[in-house]
């Protein structure tokens, strides 16, 4: 088994079960995320229980295969146990490192915008390999981490239970001890699972992938619109609110040409209306789709023009664009070229 792998309520229910104090749980797993120990031996335990332990977990992470960085962005392609790949980002923020994990091998969302709607989802990743992420560009940059979004690729909620319970590792406070407010989960609008994050015991904070202001134009591009449509997913966003007492972001990539005119921009406007929702506006990063980013001046025009009907929104940072750090982009590349060796 992978020690990572587990929670520390999980961590407790092993001790108990091998007739030991649960108390060990909370050093081991302490000494895990805290201090980086990666050998049983260092805990100075009975050898009873050291043998046990090293017979039981390993300390594996993904191996790292292909690195890109800049000066604000980073990014690992992953090598996984059974040779899938997986990527992950680390994005040098204003208050700190944030680190954006995949949550599957592939996505069944089929976005047409996204490249990871271009492959097929192979499997979910474990815990262990979403944790693994975060361990493996914390180690590999040396630095320290601030922030999670659960945004590359996949469907966090449809990997809802591993998704929960890595929200629920990284944030405890004697792990990684990362906020709760600094832990974003983005879903496409999976409105049952919306629901069900509302009503867990931890909440954390939500993202919903908008990216259109109509159901016509959001169904051209987002599959999922026509099992839950627009309606149905603000609906499902002020459950969350009123359950959490957090407000909900809608994310809306522009498309140039697509969805990106000032008339979309108050159609949008006019559908958010009195609810309390904050728009984070995304310049497109061009992948193999037919879509392009949106023309110079688009994003600070539909920006203002939500602004002057009293939606709050913001303008996304470009992080990583030359690193092709769009969910999927690296992972593809890999692929082809390996492909071109066969």
């Amino acid at each position: 088994m992978n020690i990572y792998g587990f929670t520390l309520e999980e961590l407790k229910e092993y001790f108990a079960g091998i007739g030991e104090n649960t108390a060990k749980a909370r050093l081991v797993f302490n000494g895990i995320y805290k201090s980086g120990i990666t050998d049983f031996r260092e805990f100075g335990f009975a050898e009873r229980i050291t043998s046990r332990l090293e017979n039981d977990f390993s300390f594996d992470l993904p191996k790292v295969v292909q690195k890109n960085e800049s000066s604000d962005t980073a990014k690992l392609l992953l090598e996984l146990s059974d040779g899938e790949h997986v990527e992950t980002v680390l994005m040098r923020q204003r208050f700190g490192n944030c680190v954006c994990v995949s949550t599957q091998i592939g996505c069944n969302m089929g976005c047409a915008f996204c490249q990871s709607g271009m492959m097929k989802k192979r499997r979910d990743l474990e815990l262990s390999e979403i944790v693994g992420q975060v361990l493996a560009l914390s180690r590999e940059f040396s630095c320290k981490i601030d922030g999670v979004s659960v945004m590359g690729i996949g469907e966090p909620f449809d990997n809802f239970e591993n998704v929960c319970r890595f929200c629920d590792l990284v944030s405890d406070d004697n792990g990684l001890a990362i906020g709760r407010r600094h832990i974003t989960v983005s879903t496409c609008g999976i409105v049952p699972g919306i629901k069900a994050f509302a009503e867990r015991e931890r909440s954390y904070s939500l993202a919903i992938s908008l990216h259109a202001p109509n159901d016509a134009l959001r169904s051209e591009i987002m599959p999922i619109n026509r099992k839950y449509p627009i309606a149905e997913v603000l609906r499902a966003a002020e459950y969350f609110t009123e359950k959490t007492h957090k407000r909900v972001t809608l994310e809306y990539v522009l498309l140039g040409g697509f969805n990106d005119s000032p008339e979309h921009a108050v159609q949008l406007a006019e559908l958010i209306g009195e609810r309390d929702l904050y728009v984070n506006l995304i310049p497109y990063n061009a992948t193999e789709s037919v879509f392009r980013k949106p023309d110079d001046g688009k994003l600070s025009e539909f920006c203002g023009i939500l602004k002057d009907h009293g939606v709050i929104a913001t303008k996304r940072r470009e992080f990583g664009a030359e690193l092709k750090a769009a969910c999927g982009q690296l992972s593809a590349d890999y692929r082809k070229e390996a492909e071109k060796t066969l």
